[in-house]
């Protein structure tokens, strides 16, 4: 049985887990049973926790957007931080630190200004964004309760993860978003920040299946979960417009660079200086032995893979509703 905790909309907001109603269209409750929250209500998340009495927590609540983090510095600091400290300060609270396992979401994002090439667990942090330096705080403090009061706490150093359910304001998700509308004649044209911002893509399935055994081991300690391998935003949009026929080209440099059709002509891509950070995170690439070691995990879903899969359910999701 899973409960979670849902923030309070005017509008429905819970788009992505529809399938796991009994009933989607009457959104009636089966296993999963939604309670009304906010990582920044201390006294709801003690409730909560009293009630469901849970056997294992996975704090996947953020404000995870790391350019809005710079826009929503102190509401990212308060949900990402001290959000995490609520839920650690609720478990104590309700008398469940022996009977609970809690899964912290960690981030690749800790390491931003990278100290070593690849990170692993031992890479020294080095945060780049007010996200990244939330986080911190949050791996910290769940350390300091794992050995304060031994909890069983652990971190998930996840390094980015991907999936047709992924938010449409993440660069993934807008391209295979906005690929699939051009390739449906939707659209023509679409703009991106750091075409060379390098990043370790995986998918959020075996990412998912990585938190879940970190739960089940016999003692608690902080993994990082990688694919290992690296690629660029350029090449993203290439591979994504590829699966659709279609060649892109590049042109000019900078914010003055396009990515124009071979076969067509059509410039597709532009260049948009305001979705660059005020501090870039250039590269990431993360080393998962530990993982492959401790947890027996390794990423099944390849680059391509991720890709087509994120472009074809795009593809069907505009061709059934082009206002998506």
């Amino acid at each position: 049985q899973v409960h979670g905790i849902v923030r309070r909309s005017s509008s429905f907001n819970t788009g992505r887990i529809e399938h796991l109603y009994k009933n989607p269209q009457a959104h009636i409750e089966g296993n999963m049973k939604l309670h009304y929250g906010d990582l920044t209500d201390s006294t709801c998340l003690v409730k909560i926790i009293n009630e469901v009495k849970p056997t294992e927590i996975y704090n996947l609540g953020a404000q995870s957007h790391v350019k809005i983090s710079f826009d929503l510095a102190e509401y990212t600091a308060d949900v990402d931080g001290v959000g995490t400290l609520r839920l650690l300060d609720a478990i104590k609270t309700c008398g469940l630190i022996n009977s609970v396992k809690f899964y912290q979401a960690s981030t690749s994002e800790l390491f931003g200004k990278v100290q070593e090439i690849p990170q692993k667990e031992t890479t020294p942090f080095y945060p780049r964004s007010p996200y990244g330096a939330a986080k911190l705080y949050a791996y910290w403090i769940v350390v300091n309760f794992r050995e304060a009061y031994n909890l069983f706490a652990v971190n998930g150093i996840l390094f980015n993860h991907e999936s047709p359910r992924r938010g449409a304001n993440f660069v993934t998700r807008k391209i295979s978003r906005s690929v699939a509308k051009i390739h449906l004649g939707q659209l023509d044209c679409f703009s991106l920040g750091n075409l060379d911002a390098k990043r370790d893509w995986g998918h959020a399935k075996d990412y998912v299946e990585a938190m879940w055994l970190m739960l089940q081991t016999d003692e608690p300690d902080d993994f990082v979960i990688a694919t290992g391998e690296v690629h660029s935003v350029r090449e993203f949009v290439e591979k994504s417009f590829k699966h659709i026929g279609k060649t892109i080209v590049w042109e000019g440099k900078n914010e003055n660079e396009v990515g124009r059709c071979k076969e067509t002509g059509k410039i597709h891509v532009t260049v948009n200086h305001k979705y660059y950070r005020p501090t870039e995170v250039d590269f990431l690439q993360g080393d998962c032995t530990k993982a492959r070691q401790k947890l027996n995990w390794k990423p099944r879903v390849t680059f391509d893979e991720l890709v087509r899969e994120m472009v074809d359910a795009d593809v069907e999701l505009m061709r059934n509703n082009p206002n998506a």
